[in-house]
């Protein structure tokens, strides 16, 4: 984890860079904002994104979904919060008709009683492999 000077934005280990000037995350009081966040490893690899010997590209909003959620899970805990603390979840599909594969995965980490949530569709993402991206805002009171 790296934070900045006075800043509260953070750079957490083991995550993939950021493709820009900006932080994992951001604190500002007792609230965490977790920029936008991919399927994207470490290794700039895509979760749920395949090429085969043919050229042929394979998708998987699922495996996307659950990868995007678990990298800002990671995020979280990296500054000591985690998904039980989001408060509003912002989700952006190239596509809506992955909507449903998508709201199948969200149902395995959030219930009804869950964060806010907002889906919107967008036209395309800063990767061609890219179904979705999520930000969030997670409430975790800082240790005074």
């Amino acid at each position: 984890m790296t934070q900045s000077k006075n800043t509260g934005a953070t750079l957490v280990a083991g995550k993939a860079t950021p493709r820009g000037k900006f932080p994992h995350v951001k604190r500002a009081g007792d609230f965490l904002f977790v920029s936008g966040t991919s399927s994207r490893r470490h290794d700039n690899s895509f979760a749920g994104a395949s090429v085969d010997a043919m050229g042929t590209t394979s998708l998987d909003i699922r495996a996307q979904t659950r990868a995007v959620i678990e990298n800002v899970r990671d995020i979280l805990q990296g500054v000591g919060a985690d998904l039980k603390d989001v408060v509003e979840v912002c989700s952006y599909l190239v596509n809506m008709n992955d909507f449903g594969g998508y709201n199948e995965v969200y149902g395995e980490f959030f219930d009804s009683d869950g964060p806010a949530r907002t889906t919107v569709a967008v036209h395309q993402l800063p990767h061609p492999h890219l179904l979705i991206e999520i930000k969030v805002v997670a409430y975790h009171p800082q240790v005074r």
